[in-house]
């Protein structure tokens, strides 16, 4: 077994509202682990806290990875530990390219991370402790490679980040970061948001290409239609900031047959008493 990302008791407040009331959760690296849950349960705080989003104040609980309390640290510090968030809503750059915001972000890993912390397309440059930065021949050789393991029209690499791109582009864009950095526990924010089928389909596609044994993903979404091409080994719902229920992928069909007010009525008067 790999690495484990390890939720204990975290509590959030948002705007000084209590978000999420308890969350207990862990995801292994090498799993794909679906989180579940109507609109308002805390998914996306959850993503945006593990990640160390500022407009999310933490009151309690630990997040532990790698043997230390990442809550602690900045999320840049996360990023270079191995994790990863892919964004339910990218924003856009207009000005910078989709290859000159690759080459930035791989630059300033390389920049801050020691020699032997290297992991992922970094550990060839990490090797030599050269920390000056990845070289625009060998960055544009594994980019290419990426999005060809992506099937990536090499073009999308000069337009500006998420300007005009579609719903389904910009999350082909968010998976291509993730190939680039190659995360050991990616976070996908509801990657199934505002796409249609034949978007999905390609998105899915994208992410099962990235995953194995080295790279594990926390996969929030409301709806079942995402777990039948990214197939979870583990299911957990998320109900008024707590996890009530964690399960195989028959948990999934249960709630496309009987919907989330199931879980209301076995849940919610304990969650709120």
């Amino acid at each position: 077994m790999g690495e484990v990302l390890d939720i204990r008791d975290l509590r959030v407040n948002v705007e000084g509202k209590e978000i999420l009331r308890g969350v207990n959760l862990t995801v292994e690296q090498g799993e794909v682990h679906a989180l579940m849950g109507p609109n308002g349960s805390g998914k996306s705080t959850l993503a945006y806290s593990i990640m160390g989003h500022p407009g999310y104040q933490v009151v309690g609980g630990e997040v532990i990875w790698k043997g230390q309390n990442i809550l602690e640290l900045s999320p840049d510090e996360r990023s270079r530990l191995g994790l990863f968030l892919a964004f339910q809503y990218p924003v856009s750059i207009p000005g910078v390219t989709v290859a000159n915001f690759l080459r930035t972000a791989i630059n300033a890993r390389l920049k801050a991370q020691e020699p032997d912390g290297a992991h992922g397309p970094l550990v060839a440059s990490q090797a030599t402790g050269r920390t000056k930065g990845i070289s625009i021949p060998e960055f544009r050789k594994l980019m290419m490679a990426k999005m060809k393991m992506l099937g990536m029209d090499p073009a999308f690499a000069g337009r500006y980040l998420n300007e005009g791109f579609s719903g389904g582009e910009k999350k082909r864009n968010e998976i291509l970061q993730m190939a680039m950095l190659e995360p050991q526990i990616a976070v996908l924010d509801e990657t199934d948001s505002g796409l249609d089928i034949d978007a999905l389909k390609i998105v899915a596609e994208g992410v099962n290409r990235l995953l194995g044994p080295n790279m594990g993903a926390l996969v929030i979404t409301h709806y079942q239609r995402l777990l039948d091409y990214i197939k979870p080994q583990r299911i957990s719902i998320l109900f008024e900031g707590r996890v009530v229920l964690t399960g195989g992928a028959e948990l999934a069909l249960e709630l496309e047959r009987t919907g989330y007010e199931s879980i209301r009525a076995q849940f919610g008067d304990k969650i709120m008493a």
